[in-house]
């Protein structure tokens, strides 16, 4: 099919519901990722040679393209929110309507509509999260523009950030940090940064003077405010959670972090890094999103360090949170994205944290004891299995047997209380042969015909690889082609 690169919503075949439909049903997905993909190459190529010129008219290329339009409109119907409406309740649930939308699509006159907000909890808090949702036209405008970005985010970031970054994950800033503490000459203090409301207080005309692309079109997305119970309120700061583009906005807020401590500690009188330096103070930085640890060698370089963030983040109209930012020595241990990083003895040892399995069990015991009281055996065993298998699969790549051993106890308590509630005036010995039975010569299995409870004991420790983290997935695609056929290949295992 082809398509004309401008388009508006100008024209009688938009009325056509049928036509439309046969038109998105026509599309060749694997031709409009590549072109998407071909043109966010050259974007990244660009920026890599510092010509910023060709790069911006590349990103206007892309912006107004149909394949961009049209791979964004299907990622914004294809993903969690997809059922989530914005303030005008619409919905794209159609091929017609996604077909129109693409269509539709344009920059020009583009006004965007405010944010629908809504609270959510906290993990593990009584304080509520707020979250910008925008109608599904903004957030297929916000995606269109964020394919545009991510080429020369991925290209100018920081090395050591891993948060919200195609190809890297939480896995990969553990084995980060891993790799910088495990030896006995590692640094043995810790900054653990947290900054305070990070995506709500960004500086929007810091944003607007640093991030390369269409100012107005930007502007829209920043200030177009926000409803709540039928009040209408302005975004004076901040970039909404809940919008496809805020992460990169956060993300490219708070990179530079690691040039500022290296021109501090790591390079030379001539300009140079050198190790030589790098090993004197022993500073290295890790960051995910917005959480972030920097290593020292002595508490008195933590806190210098700590004012060196605070005043970089002043600028950005960012601040540290005085409650969680803490100097911790390695000894004592601190807790980072879900897992707990301590020596023992001069060894380090990295476990999946109380907090986080204190919350697997929590949700678990709420799926036996509350929700699945009437619920059948096989109901309960696939939606414990799904819980069980993300957790496992987030965890198994640390040194976890003993909390999965532990929550495997638990579980067997849990489920024999809820036997227990559908049997009272059974016998133990009664309830246990009916729920649990023999499978592969392994005794006591929860299972039915169809499900069987997965065994975390059974659940193998597999080492994650480690990342290059010069590579950026635009310039080196065929190292990230090798790498997730490798992590594919591991996770089969």
């Amino acid at each position: 099919m082809n398509f004309s690169n401008s388009t508006t919503d100008n024209t009688e075949s938009l009325k056509d519901t049928k036509l439309l439909a046969n038109q998105w049903d026509s599309i060749d997905w694997s031709k409009i990722e590549y072109e998407v993909n071909r043109l966010q190459t050259r974007i990244a190529k660009a920026t890599a040679n510092g010509d910023r010129n060709k790069a911006k008219r590349l990103q206007y290329l892309l912006t107004h393209s149909f394949s961009a339009k049209a791979y964004a409109v299907r990622k914004v119907t294809t993903n969690k929110g997809k059922n989530t409406s914005g303030v005008d309740k619409k919905l794209w649930s159609t091929a017609a309507s996604k077909m129109k939308a693409v269509l539709s699509l344009t920059e020009k006159h583009y006004q965007a509509k405010p944010l629908k907000r809504v609270y959510i909890a906290k993990k593990g808090k009584n304080k509520k999260r707020p979250l910008g949702i925008p109608t599904m036209y903004d957030r297929a405008m916000q995606t269109l523009y964020a394919q545009a970005l991510e080429p020369i985010i991925e290209t100018t970031a920081d090395t050591i950030s891993f948060g919200f970054r195609r190809g890297r994950s939480a896995k990969d800033a553990c084995e980060q940090i891993f790799n910088v503490l495990a030896r006995k000459c590692s640094p043995t203090w810790i900054l653990e940064g947290d900054i305070k409301g990070c995506f709500d207080n960004i500086n929007h005309e810091w944003l607007l003077s640093n991030i390369p692309m269409d100012k107005r079109i930007m502007k829209q997305f920043l200030k177009s405010g926000f409803k709540y119970e039928g009040k209408l309120f302005p975004t004076e700061a901040g970039s909404p959670q809940g919008g496809a583009i805020s992460s990169l906005f956060a993300n490219m807020a708070l990179d530079g972090l690691e040039k500022v401590i290296q021109d501090k500690y790591h390079r030379n009188s001539k300009g140079n890094i050198e190790n030589h330096y790098r090993a004197k103070t022993k500073v290295n930085l890790v960051r995910y999103a917005d959480d972030f640890i920097i290593t020292a060698n002595s508490k008195e370089i933590a806190e210098e360090i700590k004012s060196i963030v605070s005043s970089f983040l002043e600028s950005r109209g960012l601040m540290l949170s005085e409650e969680k930012t803490m100097i911790t020595h390695i000894d004592e241990g601190f807790d980072f994205l879900g897992w707990t990083f301590r020596k023992f003895k001069g060894k380090l040892i990295v476990k999946p944290s109380k907090s986080s399995i204190k919350s697997l069990i929590r949700k678990c015991s709420a799926i036996i004891l509350k929700e699945g009281k009437a619920s059948t055996q096989s109901e309960l065993i696939r939606r414990l299995n799904q819980m069980i298998r993300g957790w496992t699969n987030y965890h198994k790549h640390v040194v976890a047997s003993q909390a999965f051993s532990y929550v495997n106890n638990t579980l067997y308590l849990l489920l024999h209380l809820w036997a227990k509630h559908r049997h009272p005036n059974k016998s133990k010995w009664w309830r246990l042969n009916r729920y649990w039975h023999r499978k592969d010569g392994k005794p006591w299995v929860f299972m039915t015909d169809d499900y069987t409870l997965i065994n975390l004991r059974r659940i193998k420790i597999v080492r994650h690889p480690n990342l290059q983290i010069s590579k950026t997935p635009f310039l080196d695609k065929e190292y990230f082609i090798k790498r997730r056929i490798k992590l594919k290949t591991l996770v089969a295992a």
